[in-house]
């Protein structure tokens, strides 16, 4: 190889590099994502445990474990992560794990994202996150989606929140060893208004008391 051969394929090389490493400053979540990996390596999960991915209500249940005494909980919900975050993350939050069971909460940042993001939009993603779990870890794990919850400061999308909900349990009820878990209904007033004091002051992500009821409406559906 010549000398000019050389100059060219290292060029090639060192823009394949910066490139890489551009994407990779480009993604908002590949800080949470070297944590999962840096606890894997000192502490790997056992199997069979109970695998949760999403958003942020997931993301920041730091103490969930302490709500399900006698299960095994793994929690890799990251950030206010969409599902096409979860789908581009599948290889290093769900695939590394041999789970019995996955509870998903993810799509309420989809739609809030943008006007442009409709209710078909987020079920098509939910299926193909859905579609990959079944192909990833086969028929026996059991797939759970927990409902979008009602927020306060997220009442004008509640009516989608809603509709996403039926479609998305509908969806699942046609599939085997799924489960939907509705959170949703539990978390409203008497006047079908989100519970304010469950929120904190930015009045969409929850207390410990919303978490509370959280734990008291997914318990019964978690395998032992």
């Amino acid at each position: 190889m010549n000398n000019k051969s050389l100059l060219k394929l290292l060029c090639i090389l060192l823009f394949l590099i910066a490139d890489n490493s551009y994407a990779q400053q480009k993604d908002p979540y590949t800080p949470e994502i070297q944590v999962f990996k840096k606890q894997d390596s000192i502490s790997f999960p056992p199997k069979n445990a109970i695998l949760l991915i999403g958003s942020s209500s997931f993301t920041r249940w730091k103490d969930v474990q302490s709500y399900f005494p006698g299960y095994k909980i793994i929690n890799r919900g990251f950030g206010g992560s969409t599902l096409p975050d979860v789908i581009k993350h599948f290889n290093d939050v769900v695939m590394p794990y041999s789970p019995k069971q996955i509870l998903i909460y993810c799509g309420e940042n989809d739609l809030a994202s943008s006007d442009a993001i409709t209710v078909p939009i987020v079920v098509a993603r939910f299926k193909e996150l859905y579609g990959m779990i079944r192909k990833g870890l086969g028929n026996n794990v059991n797939v759970t989606y927990v409902s979008m919850k009602p927020s306060p400061s997220r009442r004008r999308l509640m009516p989608k929140y809603t509709e996403a909900n039926a479609l998305i349990k509908a969806y699942l009820a046609k599939e085997k060893n799924t489960g939907f878990i509705d959170v949703y209904k539990p978390m409203l007033a008497s006047d079908g208004q989100p519970i304010k004091d469950i929120f904190v002051a930015d009045s969409l992500h929850m207390k410990a008391n919303g978490y509370a009821i959280w734990q008291k409406v997914i318990q019964p559906y978690l395998l032992k």
